[in-house]
């Protein structure tokens, strides 16, 4: 019987916050109920009541129903041991990616999944570093500042997500990527010194690769059209592409031929102006030996 190895006990809600379905995402209500829905049938049809199957996976009786009632969102361990209990032969388990998915705020898994599609992205950020470039320890700092607060959990939740959409690196074929940041957004100190050098290491990592291009807009260089706010424009393989910006039709997302021209027209001269790629790198080289 697995139990908590601290407290000795059977795991309940408590021990786990952050695991709440949020009841607007209809796509991640549906996923937890079916999963609810699969475990509750293999274990009935085992001859199992909730409470000896809870305590086979570790788990209290009043968690064992509000996941199997599609009310809580079952962490992977919680599946992984299920299914050996069940004799499911891997098939709970497989659900642990559609599961995790569904942790992930609404909004992250939208934008995670036009990346994943994307075959070209570019984007000017001047308030902060983009978050495909981001250290979990940077991003946890931004997220703890964040006003109103996060609990500790919202945080992890959220740093999570935002580390699960640099799988964009891994894929073959590799994504054209270009990113232009601004230079205040490398000097700001988020997080102390330490997490700064890790953010500056990453960032030399991230743009030595082949199908990354990186650029910083230094503070000397004056006006340009990002100064209206982050501009993002992705390109897909089927010849389509979307584009938003917070200076430009209202900040929404838009895919006409014609608004997409001025925000690629924006971005190129952004790039135009930045120092180049090689001179970027040897930048950010400057600002980690200042640290």
């Amino acid at each position: 019987m697995y139990v908590d190895g601290d407290a000795g006990r059977l795991k309940g809600e408590a021990d786990e916050p952050g695991w709440e379905v949020d009841p607007d995402d209809d796509w991640g209500v549906a996923v937890v109920a079916t999963v609810g829905r699969q475990l509750k049938l293999r274990r009935e049809a085992k001859g199992m009541r909730a409470a000896e199957f809870g305590a086979a996976v570790g788990y209290g009786e009043d968690m064992v129903y509000k996941i199997e009632g599609g009310k809580r969102i079952p962490q992977p361990g919680y599946l992984e041991r299920a299914d050996e209990v069940l004799g499911a032969g891997g098939l709970l388990s497989a659900m642990k990616e559609d599961v995790a998915r569904v942790r992930y705020p609404k909004k992250v898994r939208e934008i995670a999944k036009l990346e994943a599609q994307a075959a070209e992205i570019g984007v000017y950020v001047g308030l902060s570093l983009h978050g495909l470039l981001q250290t979990p320890e940077h991003a946890g700092a931004l997220f703890e500042v964040w006003q109103p607060s996060y609990s500790e959990e919202e945080v992890e939740r959220r740093v999570a997500a935002r580390m699960a959409r640099h799988s964009i690196f891994e894929r073959e074929p590799a994504p054209a990527l270009s990113f232009v940041q601004e230079e205040a957004t490398l000097r700001r100190r988020v997080g102390g010194t330490m997490v700064r050098r890790q953010q500056l290491e990453r960032l030399l990592e991230v743009g030595r690769l082949r199908n990354v291009t990186l650029q910083v807009m230094p503070t000397h260089s004056g006006a340009h059209p990002g100064l209206s706010g982050k501009i993002e424009v992705l390109k897909f393989a089927d010849g389509t592409a979307l584009g938003r910006s917070d200076g430009a039709f209202n900040g929404r997302p838009t895919s006409d031929p014609k608004q997409l021209r001025i925000l690629e027209l924006r971005y190129g001269t952004i790039r135009a102006q930045a120092l180049s790629p090689g001179e970027s790198l040897a930048f950010i080289e400057q600002l980690l030996g200042e640290t």
